[in-house]
């Protein structure tokens, strides 16, 4: 499970992330291939150094998703107690989320994206995709998107059938039934949550 979740980890921000303008109107399969070849240029450029190459990765990786829906559905039956608070829990969420895991980008080598299939309905998608790497057998990797003033975002990554969402939001049910939202707020902001499992 503990490497499964990686996986999760990396190829979520591996794949979607900056949108060009020239990406409005394009199919969620067009924006995400346009996104990857965009990504990898900054991941495999030797002339940035380790921090800035994070950077360039970070400011890239917190426009691409929809962090309001991520985390609205991250905490599920409990997003009422966030009543009020919402804007902060999102906040704290995608900092976390965004902070754990940037760092994780630098281990890509020559793994190969193939685009399978594309389901549109309405202003909601999924892009059905598998990672080929030398190392093992093949994962499927499925992105859930939505439309967003003419731009696919993300809220959710699906990876060999397991949900970055259903993932967390266990973990946070685990948190709230013993303990407060301050607490889990708390946890996200001082980066205690564990990212595995």
């Amino acid at each position: 499970m503990r490497c499964m979740f990686k996986l999760v980890v990396f190829y979520t921000l591996l794949a979607p992330w900056v949108m060009p303008a020239a990406a409005l109107g394009q199919t969620p399969t067009a924006q995400i291939q346009q996104t990857v070849e965009q990504v990898l240029k900054v991941v495999t450029n030797t002339a940035n150094g380790e921090a800035e190459r994070k950077e360039l990765l970070r400011s890239a990786l917190m426009p691409r998703f929809d962090w309001y829906e991520m985390a609205k559905q991250s905490l599920g039956k409990h997003w009422q107690t966030a009543s009020g608070r919402e804007d902060e829990f999102v906040a704290a969420f995608a900092e976390f989320l965004g902070n754990a895991y940037v760092g994780k980008i630098g281990s890509y080598r020559d793994e190969k994206i193939v685009f399978l299939q594309e389901v549109v309905d309405n202003e909601r998608a999924q892009v059905m995709t598998k990672i080929v790497s030398d190392k093992g057998e093949p994962t499927t990797i499925n992105y859930r998107l939505r439309r967003i003033d003419g731009q696919w975002k993300i809220y959710d990554v699906v990876v060999e059938d397991i949900s970055l969402v259903v993932n967390f939001r266990s973990q946070f049910n685990r948190l709230l039934a013993k303990g407060s939202f301050d607490d889990l707020l708390k946890q996200l902001k001082e980066k205690e949550l564990k990212t595995s499992r």
